[in-house]
């Protein structure tokens, strides 16, 4: 039995024990970079098993042709755009996933990007190192509003931090409830106040076929002006060109990017232009407790298939 753990790029379930725990029963392979189309038959002709690190591996026909012995993924995660959940089932190949990770290091990065552009941190320490000693105009998140855009598992959590900073709190779900919002220190109000109340307007949305492209020019239109942007969900859930132009007009002050439509960002993106924008390379979720919590779900998923009562499988027609 082989176990393939692909695109590690940190090599952080190398030693992890959770991965150590599979080694007893299987060989465990972890690539720390991609294989490329030449390397891949070779390499994957007598994998019977692989754990996705989120999205990075693309899941398709050409995966499965190559992979023809392959019965199982782990996903960490859930399933994304990256996996093609019916190549999979025609390949017989049963997709296992868990929650696992820890919404901390999203939260944590949230906080972080809002500091970072409305306290000029990357920018100051550009100066200093080009011997310009510049004191920013700082803006504070004591005394502001945020504003929820999504208040699930990781949008709770920014709530209750929010407070600690003393933040007043607005929050958006479609099925939110006041009592759900007043439990973590937030309001439930429209999306229209959220937006158009908040000082700090921070995306918590899960992607899927009801919020890609949800957050339209018209709802951007309805911020502040001199208000802050911050996503750390998906790039696809908002209309990226009319925030770019909002952005370049000055209109918003600034901007906190994790994710984009277009991931890696290309070379060319305007936003690299900007001056009033924080990016960051997708890196909510990469975080020692992510990694060790995505390897025990994993471990625990594969464990249950060894044992023959293969458990979180989404796609059970699979094994027919």
């Amino acid at each position: 039995m082989v176990i393939a753990v692909l695109d590690d790029y940190h090599g952080a379930f190398q030693h992890d024990p959770a991965i150590d725990r599979l080694r007893q029963r299987a060989e465990v392979r972890v690539y720390t970079r991609p294989l490329t189309p030449e390397e891949r038959p070779r390499e994957l002709r007598d994998v019977e098993i692989v754990i996705a690190l989120r999205e990075r591996t693309r899941f398709d026909e050409a995966f499965f042709r190559d992979a023809p012995q392959l019965k199982l993924i782990a996903q960490t995660g859930g399933v994304g755009p990256h996996l093609d959940m019916d190549a999979a089932t025609r390949a017989g190949v049963l997709v296992a996933t868990g929650r696992g990770g820890s919404s901390a290091s999203t939260v944590e990065l949230t906080f972080a990007l809002m500091m970072a552009v409305m306290r000029r941190i990357p920018q100051s320490d550009a100066l200093l190192r080009r011997g310009q000693w510049v004191t920013p105009f700082g803006v504070t998140l004591h005394g502001k509003t945020l504003g929820i855009v999504g208040l699930g598992r990781i949008g709770k959590d920014v709530a209750r931090i929010a407070g600690a900073f003393g933040m007043k709190v607005l929050a958006w779900g479609r099925s939110l409830t006041a009592e759900q919002a007043a439990a973590v220190g937030a309001s439930a109000v429209s999306l229209e106040e959220v937006l158009g109340q908040s000082d700090v307007v921070s995306v918590h949305l899960a992607l899927n076929a009801g919020t890609r492209g949800f957050l339209t020019k018209e709802h951007l239109g309805l911020m502040k002006s001199g208000a802050f942007f911050v996503n750390t969900a998906r790039g696809a859930i908002v209309d990226e060109a009319a925030l770019l132009r909002l952005l370049q007009t000055g209109y918003l002050a600034g901007a906190g990017l994790d994710v984009f439509m277009q991931e890696p960002l290309p070379a060319d993106s305007p936003f690299l232009t900007l001056e009033n924008v924080v990016l960051t390379p997708h890196a909510g979720w990469p975080a020692d407790i992510s990694y060790v919590a995505f390897a025990e779900a994993c471990a625990q998923n594969i464990e249950a298939f060894l044992d023959g009562t293969p458990k979180n499988v989404v796609n059970p027609a699979a094994a027919t």
